[in-house]
């Protein structure tokens, strides 16, 4: 399992404030160019007829867009900007359908005409479209409150479906090979040695030169802490729960995003991807951040009662380890300098305060959780 991997894409759910317009006069701008594309695909492929085509700028690996169509009805497009990939796209759609088969709230995929989940059609855009969820929010701002219930119950309810999957049945593995600490160690020097032989540094990588030599010297510790880990579930995940992948309704789940390609991961890691997410961590004080955490596992177990108390419990190890381990975003200015922004830096600093305060406290919540779940 990679700590370090971005999503393949990352579809926002909410539009941007004012749609953009189409030029429909010669000398088109590329984007117009693009939007009038993307209409003549949804026109050939789905039969649907926008009345308003919105681009979404957050998307990181696709061009995302909202449309109305004429009916009023919304709709989420993605289109994918390389062809390369749409066979692991095709499966990630495919994914996100069967937890929607099983009653998982989620977004559904529009199928094109000829009932393809992906339009891969020569002369016309690579697209999937998407069913619209509206008046929701995000969890990047953190959780808080009623939210880590629901969050332990959505996620609890996926997991089980996901325990079903055929791709692969679930096993128990050693839980120190969730993070490869030498690879991790190898990483850090090449990048310190990257930031070493710049000959100057911004505020931001001056920062992240400093952060990335106090990691390195405390993979040690993070070693001997992944080492008295006990055998953890392995099974099919969703990939990416990260906190732009959930979108809530007031307090309520209303869908989980994005899904990755059907792959074998740690159960504990997915648990932790949001249940440690850096702000959740950092904006509330530690114990109601472990009160929160709590409720999470909790709701979790109640959900999927098949989950092992190794799994929760560890949760907040492995979290803390990966968190530890990874290098994103320390790494972005040398090797993504492209889409390095103020938010990548404060996330930057977030994560790895976070990170150590987690390993600063891990024996005392660790036990705590312990003594809450059993």
């Amino acid at each position: 399992m990679l700590f370090d991997e971005e999503p393949m894409s990352t579809p926002p759910q909410q539009p941007a404030a004012q749609p953009v317009a189409v030029p429909s006069t010669p000398g088109r701008t590329a984007e117009g160019e693009q939007i009038m594309a993307v209409a003549d695909t949804l026109v050939l492929a789905y039969g649907l007829h926008p009345a308003d085509i919105t681009r979404i700028p957050e998307g990181t690996a696709t061009d995302d867009y909202a449309i109305v169509d004429q009916t009023g009805r919304r709709h989420f497009a993605k289109v994918y900007r390389t062809r390369k990939h749409l066979d692991l796209e095709r499966a990630s759609v495919e994914l996100s359908e069967y937890c929607a088969d099983g009653g998982i709230a989620t977004a559904r995929a529009t199928r094109t005409r000829e009932h393809e989940l992906i339009e891969a059609h020569d002369g016309r855009l690579p697209m999937s479209l998407w069913s619209y969820v509206p008046h929701t929010a995000t969890t990047e701002g953190g959780l808080r409150g009623a939210r880590w219930a629901a969050i332990g119950t959505a996620m609890g309810r996926l997991h089980s479906r996901l325990a079903a999957h055929p791709a692969t049945a679930p096993t128990l593995e050693p839980g120190a090979a969730v993070c490869d600490v030498a690879a991790s160690r190898d990483r850090f020097e090449r990048l310190i040695h990257a930031y070493e032989h710049r000959p100057r540094l911004g505020e931001f990588e001056a920062w992240a030169l400093q952060a990335a030599r106090e990691r390195q010297a405390i993979l040690g510790d993070v070693e001997r802490t992944l080492a008295s880990l006990p055998h953890l579930s392995v099974q099919i995940l969703h990939g990416d729960t990260a906190g732009p992948n959930v979108l809530f309704k007031d307090s309520e789940v209303a869908a989980i995003v994005d899904f990755r390609p059907p792959a074998p991961g740690y159960l504990a890691w997915e648990i932790a991807r949001l249940g440690c997410d850096p702000k959740s961590v950092l904006d509330n004080s530690a114990e109601s951040w472990l009160t929160g955490y709590t409720d999470l596992t909790r709701a979790y177990r109640d959900a999927n009662p098949k989950a092992s108390a190794d799994d929760l419990v560890s949760s907040l190890r492995v979290g803390c380890a990966a968190m530890l381990c990874s290098a994103f975003p320390l790494s972005v200015p040398v090797e993504r300098p492209h889409i390095v922004d103020a938010a990548m830096e404060a996330y930057g600093r977030v994560r790895h305060e976070a990170a150590l305060r987690l390993l600063d406290r891990l024996p005392v919540i660790e036990e705590a959780l312990r003594d809450a779940l059993c």
